[in-house]
């Protein structure tokens, strides 16, 4: 293992993100056209590899169908604003024209409303009627409480997303929730995280998850390094994910359990390292966050910036840069990675020479750290 030593009393295992890796061409290369981007969990199949984060200023039950009918997987955030109002628009354009000294408090204010079972029933029937996928998440804490009514108005994927996601939690005030028993009575396949160790996220496929998410989610919102002192160095934490992944495989006779990157995945090239890594898919806030029907109209924060006690996320200017059509599928009229993301991905593939996804996690990978000027 490669540690460093900080001081005399302590040892650190160094990690990398995506900046301090490259991918590295084979000996053939591929027609664009000849390779496949799809991707199979479960039963459900789509032609791009991506799920949209749950945040607010991402998902939309509109954006949620856009993005099922362009190929990938929108995850609507039910402990999001459309499950407290009725009718939550205006409170994207007051988010959107806040002062930055008040957003925090506001924002606090705004999801003290409470979560209405009604609510998620009809913004799940929304988007199942235009006849794309249904996913929808929840978080650790709400999911006791609101799971059952998520499963009654029929999801596809149940996703369960916090930042820090364990087979084991512990609390002395209340029953935690029990994963493996939860994942054992549903009838759909869940998704799972974050983690970013190995020893977690074996733990996480024990409990039968369909898959699991890497890192923290929210990226380029959360505060969380700052606040807690806890980061996760992508790169890293997908490898070792994998690794778990595969020795999970053998220990359980044969079930693969797929890993979803989630964090830091802001452009096309880091897209295409995720899957360097081990990824299966990736899941998209900030990039899908600056798509002109975005919610957040160019603004982008999630679930961490409105906590009643410890606030660990913040709200973003992210931009707007194209349609969602022009981030995944293009044409782009940038050089600099946020459009054609899947293009991108597609072009990575044939000049190096791999076929489909499964392949191009097998792709060498260098060691070459990269700050951009």
């Amino acid at each position: 293992m490669n540690e460093i030593e900080i001081g005399r009393g302590k040892r650190g295992r160094r990690a990398f993100s995506f900046d301090d890796i490259a991918v590295v061409p084979s000996r053939r290369t591929r027609d664009p056209q000849d390779v496949s981007i799809s991707w199979q969990i479960d039963a459900y199949h789509v032609e791009l590899p991506i799920m949209a984060a749950p945040m607010d200023s991402v998902m939309s039950p509109a954006t949620a169908i856009e993005l099922g009918r362009l190929g990938g997987i929108g995850v609507l955030d039910l402990d999001g604003l459309w499950t407290r109002y009725e009718d939550p628009t205006p409170f994207f354009a007051e988010i959107a024209d806040l002062p930055q000294e008040q957003v925090t408090r506001r924002l606090q204010q705004i999801y003290s409303e409470p979560i209405k079972e009604e609510l998620i029933a009809a913004r799940l029937a929304e988007v199942r009627a235009a006849g794309v996928p249904v996913a929808g998440k929840l978080s650790p804490q709400h999911t006791q409480r609101y799971g059952q009514a998520v499963v009654e108005a029929g999801v596809d994927l149940f996703v369960i997303r916090g930042t820090t996601v364990s087979a084991e939690h512990v609390s002395s005030r209340a029953e935690p929730l029990n994963l493996k028993r939860f994942i054992y009575e549903l009838d759909v396949p869940v998704v799972v995280g974050g983690v970013a160790t190995y020893t977690a996220a074996l733990h996480l496929m024990r409990t039968g998850a369909a898959a699991v998410l890497v890192g923290f989610g929210g990226g380029a919102a959360h505060t969380t390094r700052r606040a807690l002192g806890i980061h996760v160095p992508m790169a890293t934490a997908i490898a070792d994910v994998a690794a778990a992944r595969r020795d999970y495989l053998d220990e359980s006779g044969g079930r693969y359990v797929h890993i979803v990157a989630d964090g830091a995945v802001g452009r096309s090239g880091d897209l295409v390292k995720a899957f360097a890594c081990g990824a299966d898919a990736v899941m998209l806030g900030s990039a899908l966050a600056k798509a002109t029907e975005a919610p957040g109209r160019g603004w982008h924060w999630g679930a961490e910036a409105h906590h009643k006690r410890l606030p660990r996320g913040e709200r973003v200017h992210v931009g707007t840069v194209g349609s969602m059509r022009e981030i995944l599928l293009g044409p782009a009229t940038q050089p600099d990675g946020s459009l054609n993301l899947t293009g991108a991905l597609r072009q990575t593939m044939a000049t190096t020479g791999y076929s489909d996804l499964k392949e191009l996690q097998r792709i060498d990978v260098v060691v070459a750290p990269y700050r951009a000027g």
